[in-house]
């Protein structure tokens, strides 16, 4: 049988597939869609200090091969979500729940460090934080930080001082140079990766000559963006020790084995999600088929084995 754990950063998942931040709400909604066992862990939607609702409608629109969105965070706060949708989730998923990563944001340093430290006192199965610096479609926060490597620095030394949980930092690809961001993480205290998150991107009605969505721009996923989540991947891995969860247009195993052969320790998978609720769980099947067709007794062998 195939070894299928892995060690995000201190995070001990059972099976190296886990849910991406945004496509699967909070945990319990999937709940009977798919078998919850294959899931190394469950990232839930991000998560800020105060209420938030997000940007105008139209939120999304589909585009050829993938989904641009401009959802733009929207949320309950923080003590909502620990109040309620920590115990929901614990209650409803059952004892043998996949960990939680919690994805924060903020519109400053301090309140990035302030949801860590709430999020802390939380407790199981808040397992671990994964800090978004890099989301497109907000107007305040999140994507601010992961443009400057001096400030993705400072906001990543205080948040490691305020949590004593796992810290992920979710970086953008549409950076000249991935290594000094790369840097700025693993130089200040952070123990993962998440790459990538969605690319800024817009969509234009030309009947009406304006912008589809709301908030004029979004965020684009899908099968289309996965050929620059596997090259940032690499250059990732190339320049950092640290492990990363990989995510970006996974739809299959092959596409969470390709990303795990560019340097990923795990895999999310997101946008698939929306059209087959189930992805996720076949994505783990075909990932343990795979590593017994090809004689790997455990999948953390596939982290970078790429044939030179």
């Amino acid at each position: 049988m195939v070894d299928l754990s892995v060690d995000l950063g201190g995070l001990e998942m059972r099976t190296p597939v886990a849910t991406a931040s945004g496509t699967f709400g909070y945990g319990t909604e999937y709940i009977g869609a798919l078998d919850y066992t294959k899931l190394g862990a469950v990232t839930v939607k991000g998560v800020r200090r105060d209420p938030w609702p997000g940007n105008p409608m139209p939120r999304h629109v589909e585009v050829f091969g993938g989904l641009v969105n401009a959802i733009g965070l929207q949320g309950p706060g923080v003590e909502a979500f620990a109040g309620h949708y920590v115990k929901h989730y614990a209650r409803t998923a059952g004892p043998d729940a996949p960990p939680l990563i919690v994805n924060i944001w903020g519109g400053s340093v301090d309140e990035y460090a302030e949801v860590a430290a709430r999020l802390t006192q939380a407790g199981a199965p808040v397992s671990a934080i994964e800090c978004n610096v890099s989301c497109p479609n907000v107007k305040e926060g999140g994507h601010t930080f992961g443009q400057d490597p001096a400030i993705l620095a400072r906001l990543v030394k205080t948040v490691r001082a305020a949590t004593s949980l796992p810290l992920i930092v979710k970086l953008a690809p549409n950076v000249p140079d991935m290594a000094p961001y790369v840097a700025a993480c693993e130089e200040n205290g952070a123990d993962a990766l998440a790459l990538i998150n969605t690319i800024p991107a817009m969509v234009i009605d030309v009947e009406a000559r304006r912008p589809v969505l709301g908030n004029r721009t979004g965020g684009l996923s899908g099968r289309c963006v996965h050929p620059v989540a596997v090259k940032a991947v690499y250059d990732a891995h190339r320049c950092s020790r640290l492990p990363i969860l990989a995510m970006g247009g996974v739809y299959e195993a092959k596409d969470a084995i390709e990303l795990m052969l560019a340097g990923a320790t795990a895999v999310a998978v997101g946008t698939a999600t929306f059209t087959s609720p189930a992805t996720a769980a076949a994505v783990c099947d075909g990932m343990a088929d795979y590593c017994e067709r090809h004689g790997i007794a455990s999948v953390r062998e596939l982290t970078g084995a790429l044939e030179t």
